[in-house]
Protein backbone atom coordinates (compact mmCIF):
# COMPACT_ATOMS: atom_id res chain seq x y z
CA UNK A 1 0.00 0.00 0.00
CA UNK A 2 1.52 3.23 -0.97
CA UNK A 3 1.28 6.04 1.68
CA UNK A 4 -0.48 8.39 0.30
CA UNK A 5 -4.45 7.61 0.56
CA UNK A 6 -6.94 9.14 -2.02
CA UNK A 7 -9.46 11.77 -1.61
CA UNK A 8 -11.83 10.10 -3.04
CA UNK A 9 -11.21 6.88 -0.02
CA UNK A 10 -11.52 9.42 2.98
CA UNK A 11 -14.23 9.77 5.42
CA UNK A 12 -15.35 12.72 4.99
CA UNK A 13 -15.72 12.54 1.22
CA UNK A 14 -17.42 9.78 1.47
CA UNK A 15 -20.14 11.19 4.27
CA UNK A 16 -20.49 14.38 1.89
CA UNK A 17 -20.71 11.48 -1.25
CA UNK A 18 -23.31 9.69 0.85
CA UNK A 19 -25.83 12.70 1.57
CA UNK A 20 -25.75 14.22 -1.82
CA UNK A 21 -26.65 11.05 -3.20
CA UNK A 22 -29.46 10.89 -1.13
CA UNK A 23 -30.82 13.93 -1.65
CA UNK A 24 -30.69 13.44 -5.43
CA UNK A 25 -32.62 9.92 -4.82
CA UNK A 26 -35.56 11.90 -2.54
CA UNK A 27 -35.64 14.40 -5.40
CA UNK A 28 -35.94 12.13 -8.32
CA UNK A 29 -38.55 9.75 -6.41
CA UNK A 30 -40.45 13.18 -5.22
CA UNK A 31 -40.96 13.79 -9.41
CA UNK A 32 -40.90 10.57 -10.64
CA UNK A 33 -43.35 8.98 -8.19
CA UNK A 34 -46.54 11.68 -9.32
CA UNK A 35 -45.90 11.07 -12.72
CA UNK A 36 -46.26 7.16 -12.53
CA UNK A 37 -49.09 6.96 -9.75
CA UNK A 38 -51.54 9.93 -10.96
CA UNK A 39 -54.00 9.88 -13.59
CA UNK A 40 -52.96 10.51 -16.77
CA UNK A 41 -56.24 12.87 -17.64
CA UNK A 42 -57.88 12.78 -20.87
CA UNK A 43 -57.23 14.04 -24.16
CA UNK A 44 -58.37 17.45 -24.88
CA UNK A 45 -58.60 16.80 -28.59
CA UNK A 46 -62.68 17.80 -29.37
CA UNK A 47 -64.20 15.38 -31.56
CA UNK A 48 -65.31 16.11 -35.03
CA UNK A 49 -68.59 15.62 -36.68
CA UNK A 50 -70.25 15.33 -39.63
CA UNK A 51 -73.64 17.32 -38.10
CA UNK A 52 -74.09 21.06 -39.11
CA UNK A 53 -72.69 23.50 -37.09
CA UNK A 54 -74.92 25.62 -34.24
CA UNK A 55 -74.63 29.75 -35.43
CA UNK A 56 -76.16 31.60 -33.16
CA UNK A 57 -78.66 33.75 -34.93
CA UNK A 58 -79.14 37.52 -34.53
CA UNK A 59 -82.32 38.73 -33.75
CA UNK A 60 -84.04 40.81 -35.74
CA UNK A 61 -83.41 44.46 -34.92
CA UNK A 62 -86.96 46.70 -33.89
CA UNK A 63 -87.86 49.87 -33.26
CA UNK A 64 -88.19 50.64 -29.72
CA UNK A 65 -91.64 49.61 -28.18
CA UNK A 66 -93.85 52.30 -27.05
CA UNK A 67 -94.68 50.42 -24.21
CA UNK A 68 -90.92 49.80 -23.16
CA UNK A 69 -90.23 53.46 -23.19
CA UNK A 70 -92.96 53.90 -20.58
CA UNK A 71 -91.84 50.88 -18.45
CA UNK A 72 -88.17 52.33 -18.24
CA UNK A 73 -89.55 55.94 -17.62
CA UNK A 74 -92.03 54.67 -15.01
CA UNK A 75 -89.12 52.84 -13.55
CA UNK A 76 -87.01 55.94 -13.24
CA UNK A 77 -89.73 57.59 -11.51
CA UNK A 78 -90.04 54.55 -8.45
CA UNK A 79 -87.11 52.62 -8.21
CA UNK A 80 -84.55 54.94 -9.32
CA UNK A 81 -86.02 58.07 -7.44
CA UNK A 82 -86.98 55.37 -4.58
CA UNK A 83 -90.83 56.73 -4.81
CA UNK A 84 -93.67 54.10 -4.94
CA UNK A 85 -91.67 50.74 -4.67
CA UNK A 86 -94.79 48.74 -4.89
CA UNK A 87 -95.27 49.70 -8.68
CA UNK A 88 -91.35 50.17 -8.49
CA UNK A 89 -91.44 46.20 -8.14
CA UNK A 90 -93.80 45.60 -10.17
CA UNK A 91 -91.29 46.62 -13.16
CA UNK A 92 -88.30 45.17 -12.27
CA UNK A 93 -86.97 41.89 -13.86
CA UNK A 94 -85.98 38.82 -12.15
CA UNK A 95 -82.40 39.95 -12.52
CA UNK A 96 -82.67 43.36 -10.64
CA UNK A 97 -85.44 41.63 -8.02
CA UNK A 98 -82.50 38.79 -7.10
CA UNK A 99 -85.04 37.13 -5.62
CA UNK A 100 -86.39 39.38 -2.66
CA UNK A 101 -89.95 39.49 -1.80
CA UNK A 102 -92.23 42.63 -2.11
CA UNK A 103 -91.61 42.93 1.90
CA UNK A 104 -87.89 43.23 0.90
CA UNK A 105 -88.03 45.09 -1.93
CA UNK A 106 -89.93 47.62 0.24
CA UNK A 107 -87.27 48.18 2.69
CA UNK A 108 -85.67 50.42 -0.55
CA UNK A 109 -82.44 48.17 -0.09
CA UNK A 110 -82.54 47.08 -3.73
CA UNK A 111 -79.88 46.93 -6.70
CA UNK A 112 -81.06 49.93 -8.52
CA UNK A 113 -78.59 52.41 -8.07
CA UNK A 114 -80.57 55.98 -7.08
CA UNK A 115 -80.54 59.20 -8.16
CA UNK A 116 -82.82 61.87 -7.51
CA UNK A 117 -85.27 61.98 -9.93
CA UNK A 118 -88.45 64.46 -9.58
CA UNK A 119 -89.70 64.98 -13.37
CA UNK A 120 -88.45 63.43 -16.63
CA UNK A 121 -89.05 66.98 -18.55
CA UNK A 122 -85.46 66.37 -19.93
CA UNK A 123 -84.05 62.74 -19.60
CA UNK A 124 -82.23 62.06 -23.29
CA UNK A 125 -82.26 58.28 -24.17
CA UNK A 126 -80.27 56.48 -26.64
CA UNK A 127 -80.88 53.14 -27.67
CA UNK A 128 -78.15 51.29 -27.75
CA UNK A 129 -79.95 48.30 -29.50
CA UNK A 130 -83.72 47.38 -29.71
CA UNK A 131 -85.24 43.67 -30.53
CA UNK A 132 -88.70 42.62 -30.10
CA UNK A 133 -87.63 41.21 -26.79
CA UNK A 134 -85.10 42.87 -25.98
CA UNK A 135 -83.78 46.51 -25.68
CA UNK A 136 -80.94 48.74 -23.81
CA UNK A 137 -81.36 52.41 -23.55
CA UNK A 138 -78.96 54.85 -22.05
CA UNK A 139 -80.22 57.82 -20.10
CA UNK A 140 -78.95 61.00 -19.44
CA UNK A 141 -80.24 62.09 -15.88
CA UNK A 142 -79.86 65.52 -15.30
CA UNK A 143 -80.41 67.65 -12.14
CA UNK A 144 -82.82 70.68 -11.58
CA UNK A 145 -81.07 73.72 -11.76
CA UNK A 146 -79.86 74.80 -8.74
CA UNK A 147 -78.99 71.25 -7.70
CA UNK A 148 -75.71 70.43 -6.31
CA UNK A 149 -76.40 66.92 -7.89
CA UNK A 150 -74.40 66.01 -11.19
CA UNK A 151 -75.57 64.85 -14.19
CA UNK A 152 -75.40 60.98 -14.84
CA UNK A 153 -75.35 58.26 -17.80
CA UNK A 154 -77.21 55.36 -16.98
CA UNK A 155 -77.17 51.95 -19.12
CA UNK A 156 -81.09 50.11 -18.75
CA UNK A 157 -82.02 46.71 -20.34
CA UNK A 158 -85.41 45.66 -20.69
CA UNK A 159 -86.98 42.18 -21.52
CA UNK A 160 -90.31 41.27 -22.46
CA UNK A 161 -90.97 38.43 -20.28
CA UNK A 162 -94.82 37.22 -20.07
CA UNK A 163 -96.17 39.41 -22.92
CA UNK A 164 -94.82 42.73 -20.77
CA UNK A 165 -91.54 44.25 -20.92
CA UNK A 166 -89.44 44.43 -17.60
CA UNK A 167 -86.36 46.37 -16.64
CA UNK A 168 -83.68 43.65 -15.50
CA UNK A 169 -80.26 46.05 -16.00
CA UNK A 170 -79.84 49.51 -14.24
CA UNK A 171 -75.91 50.42 -14.21
CA UNK A 172 -74.23 53.95 -14.36
CA UNK A 173 -72.35 54.70 -17.57
CA UNK A 174 -70.19 57.04 -16.37
CA UNK A 175 -68.39 58.25 -13.45
CA UNK A 176 -69.23 61.58 -11.74
CA UNK A 177 -66.55 63.80 -11.93
CA UNK A 178 -64.14 64.37 -8.70
CA UNK A 179 -64.84 67.69 -7.58
CA UNK A 180 -60.99 68.74 -6.84
CA UNK A 181 -61.92 70.77 -3.73
CA UNK A 182 -60.98 74.41 -2.76
CA UNK A 183 -57.06 74.18 -3.93
CA UNK A 184 -58.01 74.25 -7.67
CA UNK A 185 -55.32 72.22 -9.03
CA UNK A 186 -57.44 69.83 -11.39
Amino acid sequence: MSSTTSPLRSAKFQRRFFWVALGVLIVGLAVGIPTLVLPKGHPTATPLSNEPAQVAKTPKAAKLDPAAKKVAQEFILTAVARKNLKQAYKLAGPQIRQGQTLKQWLTGNIAVVPYPVTALDFAPMKINYSYENEASIQVALLPKKGSKVQGALFDMQLNKIGGHWVVNSWVPASKPPVPCGGSGNC
